[in-house]
């Protein structure tokens, strides 16, 4: 006898797909190479060492998140060429995530332990978005994207000159993000309401300043 899944069944083991690949990373390895060039670090002083590791598990912090915010609006997009984009875009966030795993782990540091609730809330987060519609859904990304790159701008200009592998990673990753805003703009996407942006910085602060510590 078999049983009829919810909207909400689908939603939870989509969920715990998602985590079992995060908290499993050999699962899902990057498509492209690290843009990190091959040369070696600076001698950083742990001060130095412990800021830029903070800032990379920030931007980890936040690829978790974009793949959630992804993966939730393309669990409930009306349109299959409007899922398709998001599956796309949520791949290339796959890559940035892992390149930030990498530089971490050189770094001698690790990833926020707080990311199963990044991603948890930014996937239900994500659906909400989409059921809104499509173009709302496009219009949360457009937004997302500003936001991520602002902040990618900010960590650039925070590392130490000479941390060439740092700064490479997070070129690449701002300019993907702008590329991923231009899509969601030409696909359609709204505006979002002021209300609605200002609620969108004021959770991204709480993100990172928790997973600069965590």
């Amino acid at each position: 006898m078999s049983r009829h899944l919810s909207p909400t069944d689908h939603l939870l083991s989509a969920l715990d797909r998602a985590l079992s690949r995060l908290v499993d990373p050999a699962r899902q390895d990057a498509a492209r190479p690290s843009p990190a060039p091959g040369v070696a670090d600076p001698a950083f002083d742990e001060r130095t060492r412990a800021h830029v590791a903070g800032l990379m598990r920030v931007n980890h912090a936040g690829e978790v998140a974009a793949q959630a915010l992804y993966r939730g609006q393309a669990l409930v997009a009306r349109d299959e060429a409007t899922r398709r984009k998001l599956l796309d875009a949520a791949r290339e966030e796959q890559d940035h995530l892992r390149w930030c795993e990498a530089r971490l782990r050189e770094l001698g540091d690790q990833p926020s332990r707080l990311q199963p609730l990044w991603y948890a809330g930014s996937f239900v987060i994500g659906a909400a978005a989409g059921l809104a519609g499509d173009a709302w859904s496009f219009g949360f990304v457009d937004e997302t994207e500003r936001q991520v790159s602002a902040h990618l701008g900010e960590h650039i200009g925070q590392l130490p000159p000479d941390d060439q592998r740092s700064r490479a990673i997070l070129e690449r990753m701002r300019a993907d993000e702008e590329r991923h805003g231009r899509a969601a703009r030409e696909a359609g996407g709204r505006p979002l309401p002021e209300p609605v942006r200002q609620l969108m910085r004021q959770i991204a602060r709480v993100m990172k300043f928790s997973a600069y510590r965590i």
